[in-house]
């Protein structure tokens, strides 16, 4: 099973750290952002611990680096055209910050039509791909299925069919399936989730899938709602995500975790990461009820 979480890449220690975070929660895959999730601000790659940070990965038998593009690019956005070019020449320097940093695949939450319509904005995104897409990248950009809160784009499998229907690049794009976003946008990922792979290897086909967001949801299934929750504390339970973790069709795609952090009370504004805790779950294929009370009193 690759299995692991998103980890902080942050000054000083950069990708160093982010290598030592895996590594403490014994996972062997990992996902950065390469800046704030909410900014475009970057630093440039020589500041990124580059080479440091690959000596530890492979010490620590970490070979899977996922990337997230940040929250706030849009593709899909044919409301504000001018803001489309800016996008596109983001996206441009985030695939060479991704090939510079060895990462295999960057999740891409594809945008909103904001009024438009889905097939307006599936469209401009598939054709802002053909523009971003360098042939001869590294990074495989992973198109990620979305929970379908406000306009979003990307929440069935048939739109994203449609992004890689409408670019003529598609051989660098893959997708990465969110078990809390596709539950959410109404996929029976609890009860029937080879149903649902089924239906995937059927319209993209399962080896188009590069990533899986293995998280659990506080919402019932169809709720487009995108809040996750832990791992077997949510609606869609342990035995289901287990599943999906050591299914047999999925074995060489990393599992990442998007958790929350477990808090002692409403007043706990930071919490403390469960990733450990439920990667020794899975690893197990045990779930242990008590795992937030344990945490919380260590």
């Amino acid at each position: 099973m690759i299995i692991g979480s998103h980890v902080a890449m942050k000054a000083p220690k950069m990708l160093v750290g982010s290598a030592q975070e895996a590594h403490s929660y014994g996972a062997n895959a990992m996902m950065i952002f390469t800046g704030a999730p909410q900014n475009t601000r970057r630093k440039d790659t020589s500041e990124m611990k580059i080479e440091e940070g690959k000596k530890l990965l492979e010490e620590y038998g970490i070979n899977n680096i996922i990337g997230h593009a940040p929250y706030i690019i849009n593709l899909g956005n044919t409301v504000k055209p001018q803001n489309l070019q800016f996008g596109i020449e983001f996206m441009q320097g985030e695939i060479k910050r991704c090939d510079a940093l060895g990462i295999q695949a960057l999740s891409f939450h594809p945008g909103a039509h904001l009024g438009k319509g889905p097939d307006v904005a599936l469209k401009q995104i598939a054709e802002a791909m053909d523009e971003i897409i360098d042939e001869n990248q590294n990074v495989s950009i992973a198109i990620e299925t979305m929970a379908g809160k406000g306009t979003e784009v990307g929440t069935s499998i048939e739109q994203i069919a449609q992004i890689f229907d409408h670019c003529q690049k598609n051989d660098k794009l893959s997708v990465t399936i969110d078990t809390c976003h596709m539950s959410d946008a109404g996929y029976d990922i609890k009860n029937d989730f080879d149903g649902v792979l089924n239906e995937f290897d059927h319209i993209l086909g399962i080896g188009k899938i590069s990533v899986v967001h293995l998280n659990d949801s506080k919402n019932e299934q169809g709720s487009h709602k995108d809040r996750h929750d832990d791992i077997g504390f949510g609606t869609i339970g342990f035995d289901a995500l287990n599943y999906v973790a050591h299914h047999p069709q999925l074995e060489q795609v990393p599992k990442i975790m998007e958790t929350p952090y477990v808090k002692k009370d409403e007043n706990d504004k930071k919490g403390v990461p469960a990733f450990k805790e439920e990667i020794d779950m899975l690893r197990s294929q045990q779930f242990d009820p008590e795992m937030k009370n344990k945490l919380m009193a260590k």
